[in-house]
This record gives structure tokens, sequence and C-alpha cells, in this order.
């Protein structure tokens, strides 16, 4: 086992200090977004404090570190990258590539000549980037895209409060309500003409100003005042949708992506819960801090809400209105011991809570590669090869080679493993 020092990304949406706080260390005085764990070759985690690498490591023995059935289903890579996730403002509005979808794109861009690190790059890898998020603390989120009855309901809501330039795009949905014409729609929002997109943005911002104040009316009121098919749950639920729109404009003046926001599904997930993002899935983290599961890749095609590359019809493209981004709750597999399975082959995520009292010494959960990460307490691994001590904070990599191992303490962790 492998005692694991990994890197802090610092964009420009981290938190100032949650990372920082489970780490034990003072904040840096700059935004702390992510914490890498894993061997992706962009960030990945040192070995024991020294200079040598996970990738390193994977890359000198993978049937040793991977397992021979890891090894050979991802090529000798360690397929997925554990992160901590910590967001005080929006992400952007953003979409993932399915595996062949990522190799085409990176063929395509390579080809082009696009060197390494360009910034204008879609295709980083080579590799698909499905994910799960579980909430550390009340993560707010916008999650798939909404059905195209809702969505046409919410623009009725947003035209009846003064946005009419929405109202030829609101009659689309209601004509043909399906995916399709809820994929049309955020692509006419997204690629809305530039000479009079900063007028429309300020409408809608407005309208959702006028419908976040008459949050706290009854859903009939709401109806009444918000315009037709309101009635039921999109009384004040829509208006604290249109409040999260507010909130994202104060730091993302005139972007297109808040109007794009109005037919994207808004989800706050409360500690201990998830959810997972198959390829495909329209999405946009808002704010809170949780632990990020995903393929060991770094794809993402964004559409809004950040100052990273953009590229609208990419994504477009890419993305699949019809997806479904369900909160999950995970499963009881022992005591203590959550799974939240997934379709994703690269990847499982357990959340492990150890109480000597009642767990004694338990089976870390998971088979080969693993990557235990400690969000609280102490906890000691013991494996056939040695035994390794984590408190908050530190993290370690348990190569498949090592067998079983067995974990116990006074503890609260997760650990990542292979899908397969």
């Amino acid at each position: 086992m492998y005692r694991l020092t990994n890197t802090t990304q610092h964009y420009a949406w981290g938190s100032p200090s949650a990372i920082s706080d489970l780490l034990g260390r003072e904040p840096s005085g700059q935004p702390e977004a992510e914490l890498w764990m894993g061997a992706h070759p962009s960030a990945p985690s040192r070995i024991d404090g020294g200079e040598a690498t996970l990738l390193d490591f994977v890359s000198a023995d993978p049937v040793g570190m991977l397992g021979p059935q890891v090894a050979a289903r991802f090529k000798n890579r360690l397929p997925f990258l554990l992160k901590v996730l910590s967001a005080a403002k929006a992400l952007s509005i953003q979409t993932h590539p399915t595996r062949a979808q990522a190799e085409a794109g990176y063929a395509a861009e390579q080809e082009r000549g696009l060197p390494a690190g360009d910034p204008n790059r879609n295709y980083v890898d080579d590799w698909p980037k499905p994910e799960i998020l579980m909430a550390l603390t009340a993560f707010e989120a916008l999650a798939g895209c909404r059905s195209a009855e809702d969505a046409e309901r919410v623009l009725a809501a947003v035209v009846a409060l003064g946005a009419q330039a929405l109202e030829p795009v609101r009659a689309e949905l209601a004509d043909k309500p399906e995916p399709a014409t809820v994929a049309a729609a955020i692509g006419r929002l997204l690629e809305w003409p530039a000479e009079t997109r900063g007028e429309l943005v300020a409408g809608v911002v407005e309208a959702c100003r006028a419908g976040a104040e008459k949050g706290g009316e009854s859903a009939d009121d709401s109806a009444g005042d918000l315009g037709q098919g309101l009635a039921g749950d999109l009384g004040q639920g829509l208006a604290d949708d249109f409040a999260a729109v507010l909130r994202v404009a104060e730091d993302f003046p005139g972007d297109i992506g808040l109007v794009a926001m109005l037919l994207m599904k808004r989800v706050v997930l409360e500690p201990g819960e998830a959810i997972f993002l198959e390829a495909g899935g329209l999405h946009a983290y808002l704010r809170g801090t949780g632990v990020e599961l995903l393929a060991n890749s770094d794809n993402v095609l964004r559409a809004g809400l950040t100052p990273k590359h953009i590229d609208v019809a990419e994504l477009l493209r890419i993305m699949d209105a019809s997806v479904p981004v369900p909160v999950r709750h995970g499963t009881a597999i022992g005591v203590g011991v959550t799974e939240f399975d997934t379709p994703a082959p690269e990847f499982r995520l357990y959340h492990a809570t150890l109480d000597t009292k009642t767990t004694l010494r338990a089976e870390l959960p998971g088979t080969g590669p693993r990557i235990v990460l400690a969000l609280s307490g102490e906890v000691e691994l013991r494996g056939t090869r040695g035994a390794l001590t984590l408190t908050q904070g530190e993290s370690c990599f348990v190569p498949a080679r090592e067998g079983r191992v067995e974990v116990s303490g006074l503890a609260d962790l997760v650990v990542a493993a292979p899908g397969v």
C-alpha cells in the first residue's frame, strides 16, 4: 500500500477553505476547486512523498498494480480518478463523450496538430468521462434536461413575467413535447444571435427576479401569477429555480448559460446522496462539496458559465437530452458500508463508516486496485504485504496484488475501485 500526495486544482470556481479544512492545513489564499487522487497524466498523485508518481508505478508494473483483468481491459491504465470537488460558484454547463466519441475526437484533434495543453482542445485524452458525485455537504446541481412538458411550463412562466422573446421556443416545446425538441431548444438558446443576446439575458434575469420574489405563495397562486400549467410542484420549486439563476448571474453577468439553465433540472443533494452522470448528460454543479469518482479522463465539452474554452456546436453534437440523471442513495452491503453501483465499468464507489464497537476488523470494500480517502477519524489498513494508517484528509493506493485488506478504527472513508 502506498500513501498518496495529491494535487489541488485552483480553478476560479473553487471554495477558499473546504479542501484545506479536509486536509488540515491553512487555506492557500487561492480558490481550491478539486483534489485529484489517481494516475491521470495531467496531475498524477505522488507516492510516499517522493518524486515518483502513481502513474510511474502503474506503468512499471501494470499487472501487479491493477491485476491482470483490469490491466487487460483498460490497456494498463488505472481506470478511475477520485476527486474531492468544492464549488463556491457555478461550474460550466457541460457534458462528456462516450468512449467512441472521445477516441474519434482525440484522434481528429491530434491530426489537426493541436498540441497537448492547447486551450482550444476539447479532447485532452481518448477516454470517456462518466462520473458519480456523492455529496459531503448540501450540494446544488443542474442535473440533466427537463422533460419537454416541464420545460414548456417554465418558459411559459418566464414569458408571462416579461421575457417575450422566448415565446417561439415555448411554442415549439408545446407543439412537439419530446427530448429532441428540448435539445433543439437548448441549442437555439446557446446559439442565440449575438446582436440580441444581451437583451435576451437581461430580460430573462429580470423575469427570474420577479418570479423569485413570488416564492412563498401557494402553488395555486403561483399558477395564477406565473402563467398556465404551473400548478403542483412548479410553485415554490420554480421560484427556487429562479433564485438559482439570480445567484449564478452575479458571477456570470450576461452569460447565455443563464437562459439555458431554465431547461435543466435543479437538484439539491443531502450529504450521502449521489448523482450519476453518464455520457451525453447535460449538467452543471452550482455549489457545495462532494466526492467525485470518474473515469480516468479530463474530457469536458462546455457551453456557458465559464471562462474556459467553449464549443457549443460540439457540445450539442454530444449532448443527449433524454439521458436521465437520477439521485442515488446507495445500497447497504455490510455494517456501515454503502455501495454506489453504476453501469460504468471504470469505477465503483463505496462509503464506509467504521466503528470499532460494531464493525471490529472489517474487509475493505471493492476488489482490485483501490484508492482510499479518510474523510474523518483514523483508520488502519492491514493487507498481506503490510499495514498503513490514515487520518483525516489522507489517502492511499491499494494495489491489486495486496489481496484482501482489513480495516479498523473510528473513521469515515470513501473507497474507489474498478467497476469490473
